[in-house]
């Protein structure tokens, strides 16, 4: 791989080191000053954050090394219309903080598989969802970071792949299996700060380098590599030359790359599965103070979700105007040479600009930002992962498990992750790289598309049940790995070698397929849900929109279940008051991980009465409608911005 400069020089190693510190200290900090000692302190920040973290969280979470390698990659090779995915969340967070996550907190869950249990009861969808979602995960959310953030470093730094992965998620294990989902929140609004300053730094560095915005879209349309045959093959000048609607996010339904009516409506439903049913997205929102911090919480979000277009998508396409010959490489030797992958070298078109064209110092920040955005990346799928194996799989298998064996197994599964993860690396570097943001939104499309349709439906409409909403999701899946399958047995193929992967298979675009899946499931959800018998409204109180407001008691359909954990937990507590005191290394160990921080002993009433507190979505009036005049605001925004760049 071809990189003249490598970062080792001492500005640049000091901002780096500087970097780990801070974050370090800011995770210590956290872990001694929140509670971690419970389920609700280590999984939901003990329900205590206020806004700006959360919409800094929310972010941070989203916005992975994934996205500077990805996304620029993609927006060297093919212009705006990426940004189009960025832009789509504005709408979906407000949806999040004001349709799905009220629906959530009243129905009083951790997790969203838990939240399906309640709407729908029996067990099989929850663990059928929690596996899929640790599947979904670890395939596309981990190993793209992890790959992607490895690129970054292989290129600026020069050190082995491995090392450099296996000193990232040490660090950022440590604080996230020590620290709980507070950590990882602070960790989160200090890394979007560092984030947001050095990408824009990188901006204006690029743009100062192409010459302004005029210059920069003329130049990008003549951004072609200097070799473009190799022996007695010429590469067709499609694969290397800048597309006419490089600069629009809506293109030609039939012949576009991203076509517009996939943008609208497909993509909307995998922003809807990501942005309101994603546990470790959601997670953020349910740790909110109350509803108006949630709600303010997800306006950040969106504001900020409004800069990747320009502080990565157009980096990105700076890239391949400065560095054509690399960036838009497209014969495969060459290709080979340059960045170790023959499909072609887009992917490092964001870190070949930090290294080349950063100066000592800042360079090490923006190293610094690649690795906070991968780790605040992680260290919230870890947090988010262990909690849904822990709550909604490790209480299948141990019924009877302590608050203490919980907390333990949540945070042996982050280790369990990290080998699953490191092992995966080998397999995400030899795929086709080429292709690494249509490899997370690809899989996403073929697997996303029944659960988005199962929580919208079963937040909507109150006849679908539990037969409907399970073969839904099978059927989906079925459908799903349909095409996912063959699609990766055949390969994506690149411009110059398309797939052989049969056009009745693989012809139809990701984003169209979503919406077909979309169509399915939801016709299985009803067809199966209107041929069986209903839920009894005693049981959806409170979990379904058109009852939300109801004051009556619910009876969970889970509620037997529920009274049985609760009796083993006070006849554990009975246990855990009747031992003797640990040693002096059991205190080490136990204040360190934050299993000595008991809440203290309630009584009857005074669970109740927090229960209630926990479920409350009541909102001060004048703050509510500070946040809702907020949040039409931000939807205008999302509506000009599509309308501007259209």
């Amino acid at each position: 791989m071809e990189s003249n400069i490598k970062i080792n020089n001492p500005a640049d190693i000091s901002v780096i080191v500087l970097y780990f510190l801070i974050v370090l200290a800011v995770g210590l900090w956290a872990m001694y000053s929140t509670n971690r000692g419970t389920v609700g302190g280590f999984f939901l920040a003990g329900r205590s954050m206020i806004w700006w973290p959360i919409g800094a969280s929310l972010f941070a979470s989203n916005i992975g090394s994934g996205h500077f390698v990805g996304i620029a990659g993609t927006a060297a090779a093919g212009g705006i219309a990426i940004g189009g995915f960025e832009w789509n969340a504005l709408i979906f967070v407000v949806v999040l903080g004001w349709i799905f996550v009220p629906i959530y907190i009243k129905a009083g869950v951790v997790t969203m598989p838990e939240y399906l249990r309640k709407r729908f009861g029996g067990k099989r969808i929850q663990i059928y969802l929690s596996v899929l979602s640790l599947v979904i995960y670890i395939f596309t959310k981990i190993s793209a970071d992890i790959f992607s953030g490895a690129i970054f470093i292989q290129l600026a730094v020069g050190l082995n792949l491995y090392v450099a992965i296996i000193i990232l998620l040490a660090i950022t294990a440590l604080y996230t299996i020590t620290g709980g989902l507070a950590a990882v929140i602070y960790t989160d609004t200090l890394q979007t700060f560092i984030m947001v300053v050095g990408s824009f730094i990188l901006m204006g560095f690029a743009f100062a380098e192409v010459g302004g915005y005029e210059a920069f879209m003329q130049k990008y349309m003549e951004a072609i590599p200097s070799n473009v045959s190799y022996g007695n093959t010429v590469v067709d000048p499609e694969c290397y030359t800048p597309r006419k609607d490089a600069f629009h996010i809506f293109r030609d339904p039939v012949s576009g790359d991203l076509p517009w009516p996939g943008v609208v409506f497909g993509l909307s439903i995998l922003a809807m599965w990501y942005w309101c049913t994603d546990q470790v997205i959601v997670q953020r929102c349910l740790s909110g103070k109350n509803m108006s911090h949630v709600k303010a919480g997800c306006i950040v979000c969106g504001y900020l979700k409004l800069l990747p277009m320009f502080i990565i998508v157009m980096p990105g396409m700076i890239s391949r105007i400065l560095y054509p010959d690399v960036v838009a490489c497209v014969v495969p030797e060459l290709c080979q040479r340059y960045c170790g992958t023959a499909v072609g070298c887009t992917n490092i078109a964001y870190p070949k600009l930090v290294v080349e064209l950063m100066p000592n110092g800042l360079r090490g920040l923006m190293l610094s930002v690649m690795l906070a955005s991968l780790m605040s990346s992680l260290t919230s799928i870890f947090n988010s992962a262990s909690t849904l194996f822990t709550m909604d799989i490790y209480t299948k298998i141990r019924t009877r498990a302590s608050e203490k064996e919980l907390m333990l197994a949540g945070r042996a599964f982050m280790l369990v992750l990290i080998g699953i993860s490191i092992a995966w690396v080998p397999v995400v570097q030899s795929a086709q790289s080429g292709q690494l943001f249509d490899y997370i939104q690809s899989v996403t499309s073929f697997l996303g598309p029944p659960i988005a349709a199962v929580f919208l439906l079963g937040l909507f409409c109150k006849r679908v049940n539990e037969q409907g909403a399970f073969w839904g999701l099978i059927i989906g899946l079925l459908a799903g790995l349909g095409r996912m399958i063959p699609e990766f047995a055949y390969g994506s193929g690149s411009c110059g070698a398309p797939s052989n992967c049969p056009f009745i298979i693989c012809g139809i675009h990701y984003l169209y397929f979503a919406l077909i899946l979309f169509a399915l499931s939801a016709i299985v959800i009803l067809a199966v849900s209107y041929m069986t018998k209903p839920i009894p409204d005693v049981h959806l109180y409170r979990l379904c929109w058109s009852l939300r407001h109801s004051k009556e008691e619910r009876i969970d359909l889970d509620a037997e279940e529920e009274q049985d954990r609760a009796d083993e937990k006070d006849a554990e507590s009975v246990n855990e008051e009747n031992q003797e005191d640990p040693g002096c290394c059991r205190k080490a160990y136990n204040w360190f991980c934050g299993l000595d921080q008991k809440g203290p002993k309630l009584s009857k009433e005074e669970e109740e009465a927090l229960k209630k507190k926990l479920t409350d979505t009541s909102e001060v009036p004048l703050w509510r409608n500070i946040v809702n005049v907020n949040g039409i605001i931000l939807l205008t925004v999302a509506v000009f911005c599509h309308a501007y760049f259209a």
